[in-house]
């Protein structure tokens, strides 16, 4: 029997209509728009100025402070300015916008194809060539990877899970990833498992990807120590908790990090930019995005610059239905709405999801019966009809004792909810508030 987590889920339809379409690269935009905040953390600082010429690679803006991710050019051609620009969280962020001329790399970067599988790096020069390149989590979290691969003190790592679930409906970027870059993504792989000097690795993969299951298996002969886990398909599985109790059978405590429990996960995106930063000297400014939903023309998977307005992708997978309803950044569970198609492509843009009116309305909310179906299929044992309401009535002090902070925001709660309740949307609304809460007391 195949192996998932024990506490709640769901299995919403799939739809994974740009499954097997390969990986095609984009034209690039005639300008780009590069925020300096694409990660958890500290925005950058931008170090170049209007008039500079840049080139692919050439480093933006520098972290400044310990969680935050350097940003480097996706492009070359000359700084048209700094400016606040619309992101697809809907607030304007401070940007680098550049105007193209050309596609010259930075010498450093290794370009070719070639496989490069050996290295004698260390667990700190790894580390370190990471934070350089500002790779961040490619699952969507855009943690920076180089903070995760410093664990906290008293703490140590005893194993890798690599997150190769997918698990979010109608996304394949990671999928066809893949299946592209088998090779280099094991050697991202052991990198990770060197910067953290662990004895074993787990790549975990949903059963839908039979095709990636059977490659990543036969591969894995030929790397000591890093193993195969087919897991049964069931939806949050790709959130770091339900993947470590489903790969190794170990539950974070609440409140606690995943190193508690002495393992370490990475998105198998994030191997792959891993591997590119440090045998290829390549800083993360391109990425895999799925452009699908039901009625979009050409459903694909897109390699795009980061900066690369949305619209652009939009347009080479057919370009907007005319049942358009809403237009998604990410998946139909954790994604969110944006406001228009010109925002830019970045770091964490895993999808563009475009879906239809009829199924973008919201229905009405109704009263709620007691069912008890939000419970048994929270992934956290929360209990998110009581959340819904400490929220509405401001309860804090209720909210933070119930564990509001656990949530991880899978939106399991409003999937089954037969009464139609926005359970997530006050949760969200209540987390937050409790946050900063617990933040103020803490100062």
């Amino acid at each position: 029997m195949l192996k998932t987590f024990r506490i709640g889920g769901i299995h919403p339809k799939e739809n994974k209509f740009s499954a097997g379409k390969t990986i095609q690269p984009i034209a690039l935009p005639k300008q780009v728009m590069i925020p300096l905040s694409q990660h958890i953390g500290a925005p950058c600082q931008p170090i170049v100025k209007k008039g500079d010429k840049v080139k692919v690679g050439t480093r933006l803006g520098k972290s400044v402070g310990f969680v935050s991710a350097n940003i480097h050019s996706s492009v070359s051609g000359t700084v048209n300015k700094i400016d606040k620009v619309l992101d697809a969280s809907g607030y304007k962020r401070d940007a680098v916008i550049i105007d193209v001329e050309g596609d010259e790399w930075e010498n450093a970067i290794d370009r070719s194809e070639t496989v490069k599988k050996e290295f004698n790096f260390s667990s700190r020069e790894i580390i370190e060539k990471i934070a350089e390149a500002g790779i961040v989590g490619m699952g969507g979290a855009t943690f920076p990877t180089h903070v995760k691969l410093t664990p906290p003190p008293g703490t140590k790592a005893e194993v890798l899970i690599i997150n190769a679930v997918e698990c979010e409906p109608y996304l394949t970027s990671d999928h066809e990833l893949m299946m592209e870059k088998t090779e280099e993504i094991f050697v991202g792989v052991q990198l990770l498992m060197k910067a953290i000097n662990v004895p074993r690795a787990v790549i975990g993969i949903e059963n839908n990807k039979k095709d990636a299951i059977s490659k990543f298996t036969n591969v894995a002969t030929s790397y000591a120590n890093i193993t195969i886990q087919p897991l049964k398909v069931q939806y949050p599985q790709g959130g770091e908790k339900q993947l470590i109790d489903a790969v190794i059978r170990r539950q974070v405590p609440s409140g606690a990090l995943p190193i508690s429990v002495g393992a370490v996960v990475q998105n198998v995106g994030t191997a792959f930019a891993v591997y590119e930063a440090v045998q290829k000297n390549k800083p993360l400014v391109q990425r895999v995005v799925t452009v699908t939903g039901k009625d979009v023309k050409n459903p694909c998977n897109i390699l795009a610059r980061v900066g690369t307005p949305l619209s652009q992708l939009i347009e080479f997978a057919g370009g907007l239905p005319e049942t358009t309803g809403k237009i998604v950044s990410g998946g139909p569970m954790m994604g969110k709405a944006i406001a228009g198609i010109e925002v830019p492509v970045t770091k964490g843009t895993s999808g563009i999801l475009i879906i239809p009116t009829l199924e973008a309305k919201r229905k009405a909310m109704k009263d709620c019966i007691r069912c008890g179906k939000c419970v048994n299929v929270c992934p956290m044992g929360l209990n998110p009809t009581l959340l819904m309401n400490l929220t509405e009535y401001e309860v804090w002090d209720r909210a933070e004792k119930n564990a509001i902070t656990d949530c991880i925001e899978c939106g399991s709660c409003s999937y089954t909810c037969p009464a139609d309740r926005p359970l997530l949307d006050y949760i969200r609304l209540g987390k937050g508030k409790v946050m900063a809460i617990v933040r103020a007391r803490k100062n």
